[in-house]
């Protein structure tokens, strides 16, 4: 028989707030994290806004000489996850730590590294290229950092799934408790790829928003919309084996119960049409939970702001859900996070662990233009009270990979 596995701990590094309670507020009040970018010069760029994070400061959690070797996303990663330790009241002195894994994933990892290392080898040479170079850029670093800085012996792994990396980090943690390998796994995803070179990678593209009003710019679903807007940060959750929860009388904030993973087998960019991959994901997460489609409450859609993803990512809910699609609330929060790639869908499943536990969800702002081919019920606007009692979410990456995580309230 699988064990069950439950959230007790949560830690958040984004656009609109670090910690997650400053973060659901933002949520559940409509603020946004989108604004000019002040990284760098971006009068030759298409595309000039973003969702950055401006208030983090690496030594408020790692002491200076190691954040000096440690990438942004890392530093992001250790942050995130000390929050999350914190708030699971987890002490390592006091539980197997070989019990205790890591699965934290990056769809880019070190890019900002990469761009400095690459600027020194063409000024000054390759004797001048830091020895820490590789070890900060790789993506599999953050989870190597993260198990070395709180002392976590068990699973370690990284997930690079790009938009959908991790979703599928939290549902292969949820899979190793299940099936009994581990007690507690920290897992997540973090992202900090605002950089020249990433940046003008997406504008190229094409794949994001050129408007130049921030309030206008992520605009899920709405008729008008015309890219995503990148973001930056973490999300990190505790997962952990029910009696192992319960025996150390941690706080539970809700139980995960199903997980879905599918490949489009399509294109390198776009979604499979009408969104087939995708709804193939949410019948298997929808399936493992043992659940009717009728008893999912909420949907934390993918929801990027792009015209194709919007499409079909409505089109592949019907598919699933039929007539009741129409009667079930779905957002997108990255109205107001912005995109963090990587990162999005540990965040958005921080997002639906507290509408389950508080029965607000949260909406889609900046939705002003309904678009006759995206006609669900978005929560435009302005969030609402309602009880529910499972919450799924989606995310759906370049490549084709498609993830979604289905919550239940404790």
């Amino acid at each position: 028989m699988n064990k069950r596995v439950v959230i007790t701990g949560m830690g958040v590094i984004s656009p609109i707030g670090a910690g997650k309670n400053n973060f659901w507020e933002a949520l559940k009040n409509g603020r946004s994290g989108i604004g000019h970018i002040t990284k760098f010069d971006v009068d030759s760029y298409s595309s000039k806004l973003a969702a950055e994070v401006n208030d983090f400061h690496a030594n408020d959690y790692i002491e200076k000489k190691e954040a000096r070797r440690m990438d942004r996303f890392t530093q992001f990663a250790i942050a995130a996850s000390k929050m999350a330790i914190d708030d699971a009241a987890i002490s390592v002195e006091e539980i197997d730590a070989q019990r205790m894994g890591v699965i934290i994933g990056s769809g880019i990892g070190g890019l900002e590294t990469f761009e400095n290392q690459y600027k020194t080898l063409i000024e000054k040479g390759p004797n001048r290229i830091s020895p820490f170079f590789i070890p900060m850029m790789i993506s599999n670093m953050a989870a190597g950092q993260v198990s070395i800085y709180f002392g976590a012996k068990g699973f370690n792994e990284t997930v690079v799934t790009a938009c959908a990396t991790s979703t599928n980090a939290i549902g292969d943690a949820f899979k190793v408790i299940q099936r009994g390998d581990a007690d507690i796994m920290i897992a997540g995803g973090s992202e900090a790829a605002i950089t020249p070179l990433g940046f003008a990678g997406f504008c190229s593209m094409k794949a994001m928003s050129t408007e130049k009003d921030p309030l206008k710019a992520s605009r899920p679903f709405d008729k008008n919309r015309d890219g995503f807007i990148m973001g930056e940060g973490a999300g990190i959750l505790i997962l952990e084996e029910l009696e192992h929860a319960l025996k150390r009388k941690a706080c539970i904030i809700a139980e995960v119960v199903g997980y879905g993973s599918t490949g489009d087998a399509f294109h390198i960019t776009s979604p499979a049409p009408d969104g087939e991959g995708a709804a193939r994901s949410m019948k298997a997460a929808i399936k493992d939970a043992s659940i009717k489609e009728e008893e999912i409450g909420y949907i934390n859609a993918h929801g990027t702001s792009t015209y194709y993803n919007d499409l079909y990512e409505t089109k592949a809910i019907k598919n699933v859900f039929g007539d009741y699609a129409y009667d079930l609330p779905i957002s997108s929060t990255k109205s107001m996070t912005g995109h963090l790639l990587g990162a999005a869908g540990a965040v958005e499943a921080i997002a639906c662990a507290f509408a389950l536990q508080e029965g607000f969800l949260p909406p889609t702002m900046h939705y002003d233009t309904p678009d006759q081919e995206c006609d669900l019920d978005y929560i435009p606007n302005k969030g609402r009270m309602k009880n529910i009692n499972y919450a799924l979410s989606n995310s759906l990456g370049f490549g084709g990979h498609n993830a979604t995580l289905i919550l239940k309230k404790y």
